[in-house]
């Protein structure tokens, strides 16, 4: 249970006891309370007047006294301010909060069962919660052409989103459909039999998804030139489009391919074998992992069975031509083609079979896809079609909509050959990486193998950071030197400051087995006999900047669960900058080691390591690693 969620409950109690009146705790209004008043959390109180029958003001004093009365231990003392309740909590609270969870790896995440340990699991208190089962899919890259940067917010999109939503407590399948066939894939096919010469990824030491990549620009620059020569010599240009003889080709392979062709058949395999090898090596690299993988070659023929199916039912209809469509204007929007006349599929007849298939196999109570926003329209469309056939997994389709990247050069076009690889962008990151922390003069106690991987951490850490920290929904505009800038809102902070805290940890001293006792005593509120009084260093209270760190640490279980809630991964990352800005004051302004006695020193060590924790697997659930030094 969060702190929110133990403020509602009591307050819901009072009320009850006070007025007579049972509201559910979480109808209360309870935000952190504003910078310019006394308090830690505010209770609105304007809304209970009608149990209380007395203004908002005389409510917030009632329920004041009765909550500091009732509950000392979570409430110190409290103030009125109009219809607001400002409430302190109790400098007891924050200790056996640090004492119970400064080791606590796993702090934040909704446990799937009751600790074990029947202890400090940093738990204790929360009750399991039933794990609904989620898929999420993402990356669903096209066979003909390498990851590029848009695939990169997408893969970091569905990743983090997948180990948020298992933080919050439920059980998550990560799931990637791979568009195996088609036109498109039919494009690179035909160029590369027309202008390969037979070369190949081993032949040429380009690798597998760049090398089918460049048959896909080849053949559209080729379709280009063909389309340019028909109209030159009169032809309409849609006309001249269809007619191109490098288009008809692609659409006779196509054909082919669904007849089961084998010499086709052959060189799709051959040809895709290429494209596995390169995506599975950029994956690796990326840290990017995947439950299933799902083939559209092996859904759209039970695409064409739900067409037929629909057809049955009446909810589809066939033209003239042999097309088949349906009717979805009475949804606001138009007839949608499911079938071509030559009886070949379209892409959302794939994706039917697809959902049925991956419901079959999962059960799953959500369906997530991960798709940019130009493709709104279609997974509207999908959800609609899957409604009226009656599909048992259309009830919990989700489309999660993210704006489309692009660089300060503009945007990027795939058929032209100007997209940023992905492979080429990390290699850019990385470098830019290297050149910035060489510029901080510290890389000279670090071998060169070490330097490698601290300079892959933090460019990878860089460019996941600044793709996640922006809302899904918003386009964004990705610049390679602001994502690696060590003092503003980026990865490469966050892990800055994870570093300067295990550095401190180094250095120590660390508490001893009996100061870390005499702390327990004290956050257990039992203060008789402990080392701290015998040594004449007793306890403080908390300083501002170490109760404001214990208030943002407590807080990352409400951020996790408005970040699934919201599916909106950049929840965490402003989370984790806030909580690295507010390590930074604290380390600025208060010693650790020097602390004004021993008691002070442990606390800070213990808000170190709590803290250092947090920050680690904020970063983690971004799929961002962290350095023990930097």
């Amino acid at each position: 249970m969060t702190l929110i969620q133990e403020i509602r409950e009591a307050a819901a109690k009072a009320i009850t006891a006070l007025f007579g009146q049972a509201i559910p705790a979480v109808d209360l209004t309870v935000n952190t309370t504003k910078p310019e008043f006394e308090g830690d959390y505010t209770l609105v109180t304007f809304s209970l007047t009608r149990f209380s029958r007395k203004s908002p003001e005389e409510t917030g004093r009632q329920l004041g006294d009765y909550l500091t009365g009732q509950h000392g231990d979570l409430f110190s003392h409290y103030n009125v301010v109009k219809g607001f309740l400002n409430l302190t909590v109790s400098d007891d609270y924050w200790l056996k909060l640090l004492w119970d969870n400064f080791d606590e790896e796993r702090f934040g995440r909704k446990p799937s069962e009751a600790p074990a340990d029947g202890g400090r699991s940093g738990q204790e208190g929360v009750s399991p919660s039933p794990a609904r089962r989620i898929m999420i899919e993402y990356s669903s890259p096209n066979t003909n052409k390498p990851l590029h940067l848009g695939h990169l917010r997408n893969n970091f999109l569905g990743y983090a989103l997948a180990e948020i939503l298992k933080a919050d407590g439920n059980e998550v399948i990560k799931a990637n459909l791979v568009n195996d066939r088609g036109i498109h894939i039919c494009k690179s096919m035909v160029a590369w039999e027309m202008f390969a010469g037979g070369a190949t990824p081993a032949s040429t030491g380009i690798k597998g998804d760049h090398f089918v990549g460049d048959y896909y620009v080849k053949f559209n620059e080729v379709y280009k030139e063909q389309v340019a020569e028909l109209t030159a010599g009169g032809m309409d240009g849609d006309t001249a489009e269809k007619e191109a003889p490098i288009m008809k080709a692609a659409q006779e392979m196509l054909r082919k391919w669904e007849q089961h062709d084998p010499v086709v058949r052959e060189l799709w395999e051959t040809m895709n074998s290429w494209v596995y090898e390169g995506f599975d090596e950029t994956y690796r690299r990326l840290g990017i992992d995947f439950d299933k993988v799902y083939y559209e070659s092996n859904t759209y023929l039970l695409g064409k069975e739900l067409v037929t199916e629909g057809l049955q039912k009446g909810v589809l209809h066939k033209k003239e031509d042999g097309s088949v469509w349906i009717d979805l204007t009475g949804e606001g929007l138009d007839e949608k083609l499911l079938l071509r006349a030559d009886g070949t599929s379209v892409y959302i007849t794939q994706d039917l079979g697809t959902a049925r298939v991956k419901y079959e196999d999962c059960h799953m109570e959500q369906s997530i896809y991960v798709v940019a926003d130009e493709q709104n329209y279609h997974f509207r469309v999908l959800e609609l079609i899957l409604r009226q056939l009656q599909e048992p997994g259309a009830e919990g389709l989700y489309h999660l909509s993210y704006g489309m990247v692009e660089l300060p050069t503009g945007k990027m076009k795939s058929r032209e050959g100007t997209v940023v690889d992905a492979d080429d962008f990390v290699d850019e990151m990385i470098q830019t990486a290297a050149r910035h922390t060489r510029e901080l003069g510290k890389v000279s106690d670090f071998t060169e193998e070490e330097l490698e991987r601290l300079y892959e951490t933090i460019g990878l850490g860089a460019m996941k950071f600044y793709l996640l920290r922006v809302d899904p929904k918003k386009k964004m505009v990705f610049n390679p030197e602001a994502s690696i800038d060590f003092h503003g809102f980026t990865g490469p902070f966050i892990q800055y400051t994870y570093a300067r805290i295990q550095s401190i940890l180094r250095r120590g001293p660390l508490p001893t087995a009996e100061e870390l006792e005499d702390f327990r005593k004290t956050a257990d509120n039992d203060l008789t006999g402990i080392t701290a009084d015998k040594t004449g260093d007793s306890y403080y209270p908390l300083e501002p900047l170490e109760k404001a760190l214990l208030i943002q640490l407590e807080q990352f279980r409400s951020a996790i669960s408005t970040a699934a809630a919201e599916m909106d991964p950049s929840v965490i990352a402003n989370y984790a900058y806030t909580l690295a800005k507010t390590f930074n004051s604290f380390y600025a302004e208060h010693s650790v080691s020097k602390a004004e006695n021993n008691a002070k020193r442990v606390l800070r060590m213990l808000i170190c390591m709590f803290t250092a924790h947090v920050l680690k697997a904020a970063l983690m659930l971004l799929g961002i690693r962290v350095p023990a030094r930097m």
